[in-house]
């Protein structure tokens, strides 16, 4: 199962969990499995999130692959320009 670290705010829909295992095989699928888990993540979370898979940072790419031994970081957007 694919570790996933949860950084920012989000602990705060989560009871305070900041770490999790789970078999989500896309981000779109980690997000559907985080809102089942956690019904209180806001329906908009992905419009601020930036996610990291092994290092590699996606934003808005909703179909990119995770493994089964992948390490996700789900960070807060940073904005700027």
């Amino acid at each position: 199962m694919a570790r996933i670290a949860l950084t920012g705010n989000l602990k705060l829909y989560t009871g305070g969990v900041t770490e999790l295992e789970l078999e989500s095989r896309s981000i779109r699928s980690l997000i559907r499995d985080l809102r089942r888990r956690y019904p209180d993540i806001p329906q908009d979370i992905e419009d601020e999130l930036a996610i990291s898979i092994d290092g590699v940072l996606h934003q808005d790419d909703w179909f990119a692959k995770i493994g089964p031994d992948s390490e996700v970081h789900l960070l807060p957007r940073i904005a700027g320009g």
